[in-house]
């Protein structure tokens, strides 16, 4: 008790200083090998933790998976069979075709214009429609120059009477002067002025027909057959001859030609055929490749190659009965150069490319394939003839090829579906036909074969 007072006395005097407190003794210092020791067992716990979890990790996804089937030996020791699709190499013609990107041009293409200067007076035709030669096209106002042929054959007439008065005075000048009645100059003088008058009456005549033909022009019409396009003057307009518009554009259709270029390689083929006496037939496509629409056969070929580009232009004429073709379309224009007759051929499906070359994936009698290099030649549509490597009756890979390799197995959905009719047999004669199921009867539940 007397403590406890004495001690509250203390520390609540202002005037004396608190006691410090008694110092602790600091702990020993650990030992290094006992730091060593327990930094290994910690260390050691840390890694089995570590390959405890994988080791669960492992386990888990093994139960996930479903189980493997157990091997098997023989020819499923290769893995499943890999469905694919098949052909049989057969026999066919090859047709050898240029394709070709050509333009669609007029045979003859005429811009009518005015060669006199009047008045439209009118238009004989509508725009679009098919004209003939010689169907009226236009009228230019003709009085201007039905005057003009009245008075140049009315000089003609006063010079042609000038002519004939001048030749009979020459006449009678040339009786004078076979008498000596008159002196030879003036016969002589006679005889340049009957000159003078027949050139004067030549100069007439041609102002005749001058005039003559320029009235002619007033009625135009078309030098040829073909189809009538817009119309570029309108009735009642002044039209010159210096003008450079024209009137309308006539445009023969039928027949018309596709001008297209072909490499200078091809060249040789198509001139070893041309110079045989043969008709080289050429099909008209549409722009995008997908329509027909028309043939014709190959006209001429260009007398030059050109150095920029290496080809050489032809022209095939086409009839073009239904108008399919017009100018400056732009066609696709098949040239049949040759045609391989009765040539082994293959779909193009079946054509791989790779490390060996051109190869096709063969199938061979146990259904398993292997590696054939071939040679190929020309595409036509979807087959290509093979030049070696394959013979008619060989099956080819068609479709699946990515997943093949050398040996692999393959199975073939056709011979399957042809397999299963022919394992039912027919009845023998004379043997009841088997009846067939009730539908409505019990059926016989079968345990499956357990495995040996």
């Amino acid at each position: 008790m007397d403590e406890d007072v004495a001690r509250t006395e203390v520390r609540r005097s202002p005037d004396r200083p608190l006691s410090t407190p008694p110092s602790r003794t600091p702990a020993p210092p650990i030992p290094a090998a006992r730091q060593s020791r327990r930094g290994f067992w910690l260390l050691t716990l840390i890694l089995f933790a570590m390959l405890a979890g994988g080791g669960w990790y492992l386990w888990s996804q093994r139960q996930s998976q479903p189980s493997a089937k157990p091997a098997t030996t023989g020819r499923n020791a290769q893995g499943a069979p890999q469905p694919v699709g098949f052909a049989t190499i057969d026999k066919g013609n090859i047709r050898i075709v240029l394709n070709e990107l050509g333009t669609v041009t007029s045979l003859d293409t005429v811009t009518v214009y005015t060669q006199i200067s009047g008045q439209l007076q009118e238009v004989g035709f509508k725009e679009g429609q098919v004209v003939k030669k010689g169907d009226f096209i236009a009228q230019i106002d003709p009085r201007p120059y039905a005057a003009a042929l009245e008075q140049a054959q009315g000089t003609l007439a006063k010079d042609q009477g000038l002519l004939a008065q001048a030749q009979a005075d020459l006449k009678r000048y040339q009786t004078l002067g076979r008498q000596d009645s008159i002196a030879q100059q003036q016969l002589d003088d006679q005889k340049y002025l009957v000159q003078q008058y027949t050139g004067t009456v030549q100069t007439d005549q041609g102002s005749v027909d001058t005039a003559r033909l320029n009235l002619a022009y007033c009625r135009i019409i078309s030098p040829i057959d073909g189809q009538a396009g817009l119309r570029l003057v309108d009735q009642g307009n002044y039209v010159q001859a210096s003008t450079t518009a024209g009137l309308v554009v006539i445009t023969q259709m039928q027949p018309i030609s596709v001008l297209f270029s072909v490499p200078e390689d091809n060249l040789p083929d198509i001139i070893q055929r041309t110079r045989g006496g043969a008709t080289l037939s050429v099909e008209a496509y549409n722009r995008a490749n997908t329509r027909q629409l028309a043939t014709g056969q190959l006209a001429t070929l260009d007398n030059v190659i050109d150095t920029t580009t290496g080809t050489l232009k032809l022209r095939a004429t086409f009839a073009n009965p239904d108008e399919l073709l017009y100018p400056n379309q732009f066609v696709n224009a098949r040239l049949l150069v040759n045609t391989m007759q009765d040539s082994v051929r293959i779909p193009v499906p079946a054509v791989q490319r790779g490390e060996p070359g051109t190869f096709v994936y063969l199938i061979n009698p146990d259904n398993t394939v292997s590696v054939r290099p071939i040679k190929v030649g020309p595409v036509d549509g979807k087959f290509q003839a093979v030049l070696s490597g394959l013979n008619p009756g060989d099956r080819v890979v068609t479709d699946g090829t990515d997943r093949l390799r050398e040996g692999a197995l393959v199975s073939l959905p056709a011979a399957q579906k042809t397999a299963a009719p022919a394992a039912v047999s027919p009845p023998a004669a004379g043997s009841q036909p088997t009846p067939a199921p009730d539908p409505n009867a019990p059926r016989e539940h079968r345990r499956p074969p357990q495995a040996q």
